[in-house]
């Protein structure tokens, strides 16, 4: 590995240069975007339209922030017509058909956003010269997952048993030919996918996940309903994978083979919850809200236990997640108290990327 870049110098090299980011109008794509904007980063985002009312993406405004493409990754030709008159320097794809439980609903359409698009971005990428540093996003629901107690390494098996899952590792195949055959011979570019999972934060609206379903419920004045309360995560802010992908988009900007490769990013093994402890902190800092057990004893199987080992990013990158499940779950909290009461939404996101990342101040 070569020589390591301080936080401090990775978001400082944003400013003023070029970044293509699929799937910016999505959950982490938006924080990413927004935070891009603040470094003084010009960005172009691809993606579909949001794809719930509200969005982050539309109270930030940031349609006007950045140059704004209603895409689909599945189109190869408007894809790279719009990477070709851009011209990045850096690429992050987020783009995908994010959720266990819609995969079984639209699985054809899972595989095709996840396995074919990404196909068409890293095509894109391989016919535009420009780009020097790539961060391809996958999800820690890309290992064969069997349950075991200690945490995924970055060389172990890709599957899934779910159509969500094995779209993902089929995501890491697809890339790791693109490496081989084209990517690597390039070499002015550095290219890594990175796996992280179960991220919180304010701004996520997605249907089936245990943030937002508490959120709607409380502003409808609804219990909460849990299906599957015992059910455990590690979970992380949205901001801790971001700072992993920034980082590394940094490095691998600056010494493009050293870094290449693939890279973990996720919380300690110390900070699980199990999801009624998560929904009754949320109650209890928003100071409204009842939770109710319905189990379901029916519902598509999901995996009840998957920790990644982050060794590698911690080691060779200088990567730590900087807040723990108590602090993301007051900082989520305190996000969603400023929207349900009307706030400023630009404000309480910076104020929090300020919060997070002292180097910003």
């Amino acid at each position: 590995m070569g020589e390591v870049i301080s936080m401090q110098e990775a978001l400082d090299s944003f400013a003023g240069k070029r970044v293509f980011v699929t799937g910016h109008t999505g959950f982490k794509g938006t924080w990413l975007t927004f935070l891009l904007n603040e470094l003084g980063a010009e960005v172009m985002g691809f993606a579909l339209p949001p794809e719930s009312t509200p969005s982050h993406f539309n109270l930030l405004n940031l349609h006007k922030k950045i140059t704004h493409i209603e895409g689909d990754i599945r189109d190869l030709k408007t894809l790279n017509n719009a990477m070709a008159s851009f011209q990045p320097e850096y690429v992050i794809h987020l783009a995908a058909q994010a959720l266990v439980k819609e995969s079984y609903v639209n699985p054809v359409a899972t595989f095709d956003t996840n396995v074919m698009g990404s196909v068409h971005l890293l095509d894109a990428v391989k016919n535009t010269a420009s780009v020097r540093s790539l961060v391809y996003i996958t999800s820690d629901k890309c290992y064969e997952n069997v349950e075991w107690i200690w945490g995924y390494r970055e060389n172990d098996r890709v599957g899934g048993r779910d159509p969500y899952s094995a779209s993902k590792g089929a995501a890491e195949i697809v890339f790791s030919s693109y490496a081989r055959s084209f990517l690597n011979a390039r070499e002015h570019l550095g290219a890594a996918t990175t796996r992280a999972g179960n991220v919180i934060g304010g701004g996520d609206w997605a249907a089936d996940r245990i943030i937002p379903d508490c959120i709607r419920a409380i502003e409808n004045d609804d219990p909460i309903i849990l299906r599957n309360p015992e059910a455990t995560r590690p979970w992380q802010h949205v901001l801790e994978p971001i700072s992993g992908y920034l980082l590394l988009a940094a490095q691998l900007y600056k010494e493009q083979k050293s870094f290449s490769g693939s890279w973990n990013f996720g919380p300690s093994s110390m900070e699980v919850r199990n999801v009624e402890q998560v929904a009754t902190s949320i109650v209890k800092h928003l100071g409204r809200g009842e939770i109710k057990v319905e189990r379901n004893e029916n519902q598509h199987h999901e995996a009840n236990l998957l920790q990644l080992n982050c060794d590698k990013a911690q080691q060779y990158l200088k990567w730590l997640p900087r807040w723990g499940v108590d602090e993301t779950l007051l900082a989520t909290s305190e996000w969603y108290k400023v929207f349900l009461e009307g706030g400023d939404i630009e404000s309480i996101t910076r104020t929090q990327l300020q919060r997070y990342f002292p180097e910003l101040s």
